[in-house]
C-alpha cells in the first residue's frame, strides 16, 4: 500500500523508517519531510495544514493510508476534512477527528473531559477575562509552585510553573492580555502535583487500543531539569518506576476510561493517545494528553516495537486493532537530542553538520535539517536525536553519548545527564 506521513520532524523520520520496514508497504511519501525521512521514501513540498495540497497528493500518489504525526493539522480538522470528501473517505487516516483532537486543541476541554470521566487529574479552575477575580481567588487558594497553561496550542510552550503568588497574577493577567495569541484567551489553572512523570502511549481503534512503550522525556534545556522548556532534550524507554502495578493502576484508571468515555461522547477516535502522567507516591494522575505521539518520545520508543506498524495501523483503520499482535522488545532505548546553540530561545540555521557517517551501532533521527548542495545542516533548534538500545537504560545512553559527541556543527548541545532521576 501507498502510505502518506504528514509532519517534518524526528518523531516522523523514525515512523518513515519503521514503516519502510513493512512488507505491506508499496511508495512512501513525507509531506515535507526532512533530510532523513528522504533516505526511505519521497518528500513532498506540503505544508502539514495545507488541506488542499494533501487532497491533491493523496489522489495523484494513489495514496492508500495517510499518517498524521504533528498536532495542528488534527486540531484544524484534517480527519473531517477527509470524510467530507468523497474522493477521501475511504482512506483511512490515523489521526482523531477534530473533536477527539481537542484533548490536545484545549486544555479546559480536556480537564473537563477527566472530571467528567472520574479520570485522575490534579484540581483546576479555568480563567478569561469575564472571571478574573475567581482566577485569582484560586490562586491564592492554591499552595506554590502555581500552575498556568494556556488553553490552546502554543507549540510546547504555553505551560508555566510560577513559585511566588504576585508573581502568579502577573503572569495570569499577561496570559489573558495576549501573552500567547489566541491560544491564552483561556487560562487553566492547576494545582501543582509533586512527583516524578512519564509518557505513556496508547493507540486506539475506537474501542479496542494497544499500550505502546512507556518512556520518559526530558523538557528542559539545562542539567539537573533546569532552565527553559524545550520541545525535549532526549528520551528513555522503558521506565523504572512505571512498572507492573503502576502500569496496570494506568490501564485501569486512565486508559479504558479514556477509550471508553471517547466512545460514549460518540467520537469515533482512531489514533494515539498520548497520556502525560505523574507518579505521584506511585499513583498516577493525568497532567496533560496529547492526540499522537511524542517527540522525542518516538525515536526511542519506535526502537523497542517488534511488531509491524504498518499491520497495527491497518487494525486501527479496519476497527479490529485487538485481533493484531504487539510485540515489544525488552531491551531499553533512548535518544539523546541535539540542538543548535541558543535553542529554546533565538538560535543560527544553516550550519554544516559533520561526521554524522562516524556514527556506529545507533540511529541518527533528523529533526531540523536540509540539505544545501553537498552539505546537511541545520534547519531547526532540534537537530538530529541519536537513539540507541541496550540491555538496560544506562547501556543504551552510553552509545548514544559516544555517537553524539562524534557529530559536528556549530555551537551544537545536547544533555549530558538525561536518566539522572532514575
Amino acid at each position: 500500500m501507498n502510505i502518506l506521513i504528514i509532519g517534518s520532524g524526528g518523531r516522523e523520520h523514525a515512523f518513515a523508517w519503521k514503516i519502510s520496514q513493512s512488507p505491506k508497504i508499496g511508495q512512501l511519501f513525507i509531506a515535507p519531510g526532512n533530510t532523513g525521512t528522504a533516505e526511505f521514501g519521497t518528500n513532498l513540498e506540503i505544508g502539514v495544514a495545507d488541506f488542499k495540497a494533501i487532497r491533491k497528493a493523496v489522489l495523484d500518489k494513489k495514496i492508500d493510508m495517510v499518517v498524521v504525526g504533528p498536532e495542528v493539522p488534527l486540531v484544524e480538522g484534517i480527519h473531517d476534512f477527509f470524510l467530507a470528501d468523497e474522493l477521501l473517505k475511504l482512506v483511512p487516516v490515523i489521526g482523531p477527528v477534530r473533536r477527539g483532537a481537542m484533548l490536545e486543541g484545549s486544555k479546559d476541554y480536556a480537564k473537563e473531559f477527566m472530571m467528567r470521566y472520574s479520570i485522575p487529574t490534579a484540581a483546576y479552575y479555568s480563567v478569561t477575562k469575564d472571571n478574573l477575580e475567581q482566577g485569582i481567588s484560586f490562586i491564592h487558594s492554591l499552595k506554590a509552585p502555581y500552575v498556568l497553561k494556556a488553553d490552546g496550542l502554543a507549540a510546547g510552550k504555553g505551560v508555566l510553573i510560577i513559585e511566588n503568588v504576585d508573581e502568579a497574577e502577573q503572569v495570569l493577567r499577561k496570559m489573558l492580555g495576549g501573552m500567547f495569541g489566541q491560544a491564552s484567551e483561556t487560562v487553566v489553572i492547576e494545582e501543582f502535583l509533586t512527583g516524578i512523570e512519564c509518557s505513556v502511549f496508547a493507540l486506539t481503534d475506537g474501542k479496542n487500543y494497544k499500550i505502546l512503550p512507556v518512556a520518559k522525556d526530558y523538557k528542559r534545556i539545562g542539567v539537573g531539569d533546569t532552565g527553559l522548556n524545550t520541545g525535549g532534550m532526549g528520551a528513555i524507554s522503558p521506565v523504572p518506576f512505571a512498572d507492573e502495578i503502576f502500569m496496570k493502576k494506568v490501564e485501569e484508571r486512565i486508559v479504558i476510561p479514556t477509550v471508553n468515555g471517547l466512545h460514549s461522547d460518540g467520537i469515533e477516535y482512531k489514533g494515539f493517545i498520548f497520556f502525560g502522567l505523574i507518579s505521584v507516591n506511585s499513583e498516577p494522575f493525568v497532567i496533560e494528553y496529547n492526540v499522537r505521539m511524542g517527540d522525542p518520545e518516538t525515536e526511542a520508543v519506535i526502537l523497542r516495537l517488534k511488531s509491524d506498524l504498518v499491520d497495527l495501523f491497518e487494525g486501527v483503520a479496519n476497527g479490529d486493532l485487538a485481533d493484531r499482535q504487539l510485540d515489544i522488545d525488552a531491551d531499553s532505548a533512548v535518544t539523546v537530542m541535539l540542538v543548535a546553540g541558543g535553542y529554546p530561545g533565538a538560535y543560527e540555521k544553516g550550519d554544516v553538520i559533520t561526521d554524522m557517517d562516524k556514527v556506529s551501532g545507533s540511529i541518527l533521527f533528523h529533526a531540523g535539517t536540509r540539505i544545501s548542495g553537498n552539505d546537511v545542516v541545520t534547519n531547526g533548534g532540534r537537530v538530529l536525536s541519536v537513539s540507541s538500545k541496550g540491555k538496560d537504560f544506562k547501556e543504551a545512553l552510553k552509545l548514544s553519548y559516544q555517537n553524539a559527541s562524534k557529530i559536528q556543527f556549530k555551537n551544537m548541545y545536547f544533555r549530558k545527564d538525561l536518566g539522572f532521576d532514575l
